[in-house]
């Protein structure tokens, strides 16, 4: 499949006029060249289920972005990164603040360091490694998962992550009821913020979790 980007263009664009925030044509031609590297690797490297690159703005590209207005702090890691989701689109909104990139799978992390090389975004920092075994070197202002385990598996593997005021951001879609019951003291959930994505017929959650 061909990449059509004066489609994508214009339906990146229309999605960014509905946000509540400003987001500049240099930043949206910065996340077509990214969405364009996906669907190119995405033949040998799997990185995404999702093929359809008009599909791919939506459901990557819009539904990450919208999650930047949640933002606290210069220093993050996204947990379970994948292809990237939704660290790189968050780092292409927020080019002042670090984003550490963390999978367990090599190919991931090639695409990314690539990623990082051709858009040349100095603010991401791809590693391989599980997140039970990421050695620390200081701790982060918030921990960003989306798709990831439940959230009381989220807070047990990552909370070595996070500094003493930190907090985790947990991207999810509908509003996890059983999951939020199952989170135990020192953590509790500061809120739960709807989040409403351009394109997309379907709920979103930000779940904000901090210690007492």
């Amino acid at each position: 499949m061909q990449f059509p980007t004066e489609q994508i263009q214009s339906k990146l664009a229309a999605a960014c006029k509905q946000l509540s925030f400003d987001v500049s044509e240099e930043k949206q031609q910065l996340l077509i060249k990214y969405l364009e590297m996906v669907h190119k690797w995405n033949k040998a490297y799997n990185l995404t289920s999702v093929r359809d690159p008009l599909e791919m703005v939506t459901v990557h590209l819009v539904d990450s972005i919208a999650v930047s207005p949640l933002l606290e702090g210069k220093r993050f890691i996204d947990v379970g990164t994948g292809a990237g989701l939704p660290g790189v689109p968050l780092a292409i909104m927020n080019p002042d603040a670090h984003f550490v990139l963390l999978d367990s799978l090599g190919k991931r992390i090639r695409f990314l360091k690539q990623v990082a090389f051709e858009l040349k975004l100095a603010n991401i920092e791809p590693i391989q490694s599980r997140v039970e075994e990421h050695v620390l070197e200081e701790p982060f202002d918030a921990v960003i998962t989306r798709a990831y385990a439940s959230l009381e598996q989220m807070i047990s593997s990552c909370q070595h992550l996070i500094s003493s005021d930190g907090q985790f951001l947990a991207l999810k879609g509908v509003y996890p009821e059983q999951e939020l019951e199952a989170i135990v003291e020192p953590f509790a959930v500061a809120e739960s913020v709807p989040l409403s994505v351009p394109g997309l017929d379907a709920q979103r959650h930000v779940i904000r979790i901090k210690k007492h």
